[in-house]
């Protein structure tokens, strides 16, 4: 079993998910049950997959959680676009959390390919 929390990955993509969540308290109220639960989801499920594979007792099954965890990324900086084209963020915010989105998905991919 490893320790999710001491992984750089685990620890980015926890703090993206605090970002998205306060980002996503100014949109309008009429998208809570919308575009807010899709992105706080897809968010959350980043971090919460790759401390899931963590817990697995082989590096096939971690590397299947990573996996996931890389498809919730680019779910949400399709939100993200869909935010920005909604006008519910601007583009320097979208910008923003578009590039530690990448970063993420790419420290996945990283950590994913030492494993195999």
């Amino acid at each position: 079993m490893r320790d999710f929390k001491k992984l750089q990955v685990w620890q980015k993509s926890h703090l993206l998910t605090l970002e998205i969540y306060k980002t996503t308290s100014l949109f309008p109220k009429d998208e809570l049950y919308g575009l807010v639960s899709q992105m706080r989801r897809s968010s959350s499920s980043i971090p919460t997959n790759i401390a899931e594979g963590c817990g697995r007792e082989s590096n096939i099954e971690l590397n299947r959680f990573l996996t996931i965890a890389k498809g919730s990324a680019s779910e949400l900086e399709y939100q993200l676009l869909l935010a920005k084209d909604l006008n519910y963020i601007d583009s320097v915010t979208f910008l923003s959390l578009d590039e530690k989105i990448n970063e993420i998905r790419k420290m996945i991919y990283g950590y994913g390919a030492k494993l195999l």
